[in-house]
């Protein structure tokens, strides 16, 4: 190729040769805007760029205007498979076979003087959802100049002073074009000599909060009905309303402390804090590291999207509210500020300077994407206004425009969807959390993250040590009281609704200490010798744990760990319901079984403890016994295993493990490479493998049904938050999906929307 895109021509600091010959050229002319640049300063500046393609072409530039287009045409071609264009398309889950298209037309020029000009608008404001008219130009520029962020534009209101005619014209196409498509659109136009041309509109790309907004107001003004507003909203982005700002004591006292450095463009809302960065690379790399990251960069263009997709927050030197780092900011739901002024970056040293001050790589910084500020430091973050009403309860629910089009949006949402949305939770305050989100449940309460709280990590290590049953039913008495509690605090929390209780499921090696200084820290707390507690982890290693000593092979090996927990969970539903008001509804779910035996065996211990205890109690609770359909063997003898339980949960992160025969742990090492590769469409630990894994559950499902009819079934892995394995899980017929707490809301209307899917 001769003709390549700058971006290709970029060099270790990501900045594109021609923009630092323009730069260049503007210093030496003493001038900061390139309008004012002469005609024959334009003239040396294509000389210049001639002599940059020439170095990297090994070859003239062309002057054939066909060899132009063809080579144009070519560049657009080979931009389909470039490194940005991949990694955009696994973030948005495009195929990559779909290929692109180039249009070639006749250009119209905004850059003839003083009555020409361009810009970019949208119908309403595409970060808050307001109805207004709201966007950005240029006189005498081209849209790239916009796009890009190489000139700071003019709100688009201040059109009606440079172009009076033009505007009036805009302001009756951008209500039509709405009124035609019915939903916000995003205008490309040019003036060339005080004519207005419209370059293309499409459906305007939004944050989530304008998303909700969006679609309820077009309700209430009858442009589409409330299942077209449900279809029209991704659920993921029902995320970025639960984005946290800044804490308020915490802004303040930064704003005391003269801590606001600088004031930009409020281009993607939210807070964030996190440790600067220069590249793309240095940000993807820090953020893999578990770092905060912020990403720093004079303008951001396509190959910055591995990095503006790791980073907390974006900020930019140049640009505005319609620039790519906006617009790519709004949609992955990221916190930026754009087009601060007086922000002086300097790649090489990878520093930047705000007035007199400098910082470094490394250095932390906040930025509020709702007002634009950047502070220096990091700042402590806060719920947001959605998160702080559904949480705060009736005494703080102050409802603002977000939160009202949110609570409108789910109300519809949960008039649609057949599926019931269950959460995982461990602890009181996390059920508290997932009730005020709309769980109609518990799907997942794993018992071991009980384990490792205050005073019960020392009983369970004794219980481990025990070198008899009598042994370890004593340390198991003592973690009795302390079970019993969490579960009373999870009954209570839940009310009426049903809780999925998970037995014991890890490998006991998973409990004790590896590390020598830790060992001799337990050994002392325990009054044992040190040798004893290494002797023990050796004994309990394993070479594959995860299929190893785990889940229902404890509970037979060691039947004292499951009376145990039966009677924990029996006595607390009994000590919850004694007290009135509610009625606990426990559901006691078996892990890892393979054979209908094992559940048989571990069934039997449960029913006989929950028949001591309500006699003991001298009162009766319903209850269930199911398992987890997570191994493949138990997925295809779900019929007979269906004989004994009465209840389906599948545990689709080991199924899909088993199925595949990967580990989650290790896959980050090669997925990655299989999905640029296509070999792997998506990553199986993310959405459900429906050729694979999607088999096995339709097939369990299926036996199940038919040997118990009345069997319920769920779903409690990671996938149960994810929009596509929901519509995967409606069509299969569960009852309902589980997922962690804050994904309650994107379940909701995944759900919904894959009943209104069916029904077409």
């Amino acid at each position: 190729q001769t003709i390549k895109y700058a971006s290709e021509l970029s060099d270790e600091h990501g900045e594109s040769p021609f923009s630092r010959a323009l730069d260049e050229l503007k210093a030496e002319r003493g001038v900061k805007q390139d309008t004012e640049l002469t005609a024959l300063d334009l003239e040396q500046l294509v000389q210049t760029y001639k002599g940059i393609v020439e170095r990297v072409a090994l070859r003239s530039f062309p002057e054939d205007p066909m060899e132009q287009l063809r080579g144009a045409i070519s560049a657009v071609f080979g931009s389909w498979n470039n490194e940005r264009a991949i990694a955009y398309r696994a973030m948005n889950d495009i195929p990559g076979d779909w290929g692109t298209a180039v249009s070639v037309c006749t250009m119209v020029f905004g850059n003839m003087g003083a009555t020409s000009g361009t810009g970019v608008a949208f119908t309403r404001d595409p970060a808050t959802g307001e109805k207004r008219f709201y966007g950005e130009y240029l006189m005498n520029a081209q849209g790239e100049d916009v796009v890009a962020g190489l000139r700071t534009p003019e709100p688009i209101e201040r059109l009606k002073e440079s172009s009076p005619k033009a505007w009036k014209e805009l302001l009756r196409i951008q209500k039509r074009l709405e009124d035609h498509y019915r939903d916000m659109q995003d205008l490309e136009f040019t003036i060339e000599d005080g004519k207005l041309y419209m370059l293309q509109c499409r459906t305007g790309k939004r944050t989530g909060f304008a998303a909700v907004r969006i679609a309820t107001d077009l309700v209430r003004e009858r442009k589409i009905s409330k299942e077209e507003a449900l279809m029209r909203i991704d659920p993921e982005a029902l995320n970025q309303l639960l984005q946290p700002v800044f804490q308020r004591a915490e802004l303040e006292k930064a704003k005391r402390a003269g801590r606001l450095l600088t004031q930009g463009l409020n281009a993607g809302p939210g807070a964030a804090a996190g440790r600067i960065y220069f590249s793309a690379e240095a940000a993807e790399a820090h953020a893999a590291k578990g770092e905060d990251v912020l990403l720093v960069r004079t303008e951001t263009s396509p190959e910055d999207i591995k990095g503006m997709q790791a980073a907390k927050g974006i900020l930019t030197a140049r640009g505005g509210m319609t620039s790519h780092a906006a617009l790519v900011a709004r949609q992955m739901g990221k916190v930026c500020v754009a087009g601060v002024s007086d922000l002086a970056i300097d790649y090489k040293t990878r520093s930047l300077r705000v007035r007199d001050q400098r910082f470094v790589e490394g250095d932390w910084m906040s930025l509020d994407g709702t007002t634009g500020a950047v502070y220096e430091g990091q700042i402590a973050t806060a719920p947001s206004e959605v998160t702080s009403a559904i949480l705060g309860g009736k005494r703080r629910r102050a409802e603002g425009e977000v939160f009202s089009a949110y609570k409108r949006l789910m109300g519809w949402a949960d008039e649609v969807r057949q599926l019931r949305v269950r959460t995982n939770a461990d602890q009181p305050d996390q059920c508290q959390t997932a009730v005020a989100f709309g769980a109609e449940g518990v799907g997942l309460c794993r018992t071991e993250h009980m384990f490792f709280g205050p005073g019960k990590i020392e009983a369970v290590r004794e219980m481990i040590l025990a070198e008899s049953s009598e042994a370890r039913e004593a340390a198991l008495a003592r973690l009795l009281p302390l079970q019993r509690k969490d579960f009373e605090g999870i009954f209570k929390a839940m009310g009426d609704l049903p809780v999925t209780i998970r037995t014991l499921d890890p490998p006991l090696h998973e409990f004790l200490p590896h590390e020598d200084s830790a060992i001799q820290a337990v050994a002392r707390d325990l009054g044992v010798r040190p040798a004893r507690i290494k002797q023990k982890v050796a004994q309990l290693s394993e070479l594959n744990p995860m299929l190893g000593h785990r889940g229902c092979r404890l509970g037979i090996t060691y039947p004292e760990i499951t009376r145990m927990q039966a009677r924990a969970i029996f006595e607390a539903a009994c000590r919850v319901a004694k007290r009135g008001k509610v009625t606990p509804r426990p559901e006691v779910m078996i892990p890892l079984i393979s054979t209908r035996e094992e559940l048989q065996q571990q069934g039997k211990i449960m029913r006989e403890v929950a028949e001591q205890v309500f006699e003991e109690q001298g009162l009766r609770l319903k209850f269930m016994i199911g398992t987890m359909i997570e191994l493949p063997r138990a997925a295809l003898t779900a019929g007979d295993i269906a004989k004994e339980a009465e209840f389906f949960s599948f545990g689709t992160n080991d199924l899909t493990q088993t199925t595949f025969g990967i580990s989650r742990d290790d896959a980050g090492k090669f997925v990655p490479a299989y999905r640029q590769l296509d070999i792997f469409p998506e990553d199986p630990f993310s959405s459900i493998d429906v050729a694979g894994v999607g088999k096995l559950m339709q097939l369990a499902t299926m036996d199940g049904k038919a040997s118990r009819p009345d069997l319920k079934l769920g779903i409690c892995g990671e996938h149960g938050g994810e929009p596509k394995s929901i519509r995967f899980c409606h069509e299969l017929g569960l009852a309902y999906v589980s997922c962690s707490p804050y994904r309650i809301p994107i379940a909701r209307l995944a759900a919904a929307q894959a009943a209104l899917r069916a029904r077409h």
